[in-house]
């Protein structure tokens, strides 16, 4: 979406217990290339990509502590050819675990984005997420609530299967804005796994894409406004 807007985009898949991007995205099997030194990320649909998926078999577990993942985070951040990006965007692993810490300790980050669906469970731990990064002084610009309503395509019923509005609550409770909401739909998952995302904005029903497209244009407005601000992150100290 940021992408589509005009925005040089990259995107680094953090999560290395779950590298689903490279599938995601199309780009699965790229054999990665070196040059003066750097990796240079495979494209998908004009988005930098780059993630330890490309590194190992599709699989193959990865049974890791903590030092080996912080090493991948590293390594992605100082030995790829990023170039000249608008937008650096970081998927993390659930959870409040080692790569969000050694992320954090890196570079200075813009802000995070917490998604969660809008159930009492899951919430749980988005909230967590929220309060991590208040703690590692990473600003959070706000959370997205995902697979937040079904609409049948065939009678138009609406289901809220994960209940509806847990997000939106949440992000009010927590003072943090509220980015929008993805509704659950066949084609969204279809597009993800056939590795075609562009075609949500593209073959999929109105309400769906101008969902999204609303997600990207709170995002983009909420990294804008850090912008402006010219809030730089402070250095994090651990002891």
């Amino acid at each position: 979406g940021l992408h589509r807007s005009g925005a040089k985009v990259g995107l680094m898949d953090a999560d290395v217990y779950g590298p689903s991007i490279p599938t995601m995205t199309g780009v699965e099997g790229s054999r990665l290339e070196m040059h003066d030194n750097l990796l240079v990320p495979p494209l998908a649909g004009g988005v930098k990509i780059m993630s330890i998926g490309f590194m190992v078999e599709r699989d193959k577990p990865l049974v890791w502590r903590g030092p080996m993942t912080h090493g991948v985070v590293k390594q992605f951040i100082e030995n790829v050819d990023w170039g000249d990006l608008d937008y650096l965007i970081v998927d993390l692993p659930p959870g409040t675990g080692d790569v969000s810490l050694s992320l954090s300790q890196m570079v200075p980050l813009t802000g995070a984005v917490v998604v969660c669906t809008p159930q009492d469970v899951a919430l749980i731990d988005a909230r967590r997420a929220v309060r991590m990064f208040e703690q590692l002084k990473v600003p959070c610009l706000g959370m997205i609530e995902n697979m937040s309503y079904y609409l049948c395509p065939k009678c138009g019923h609406r289901d809220e299967l994960f209940d509806h509005g847990g997000a939106k609550t949440a992000a009010k409770e927590m003072g943090v804005p509220f980015l929008g909401e993805i509704p659950l739909n066949v084609k969204i998952r279809v597009f993800g796994d056939r590795g075609a995302p562009e075609k949500i904005f593209t073959d999929t029903e109105n309400y769906v894409h101008e969902a999204v497209q609303r997600v990207v244009e709170n995002v983009a407005g909420q990294v804008s406004v850090r912008s402006s601000l010219q809030l730089a992150a402070p250095t994090l100290s651990i002891e």
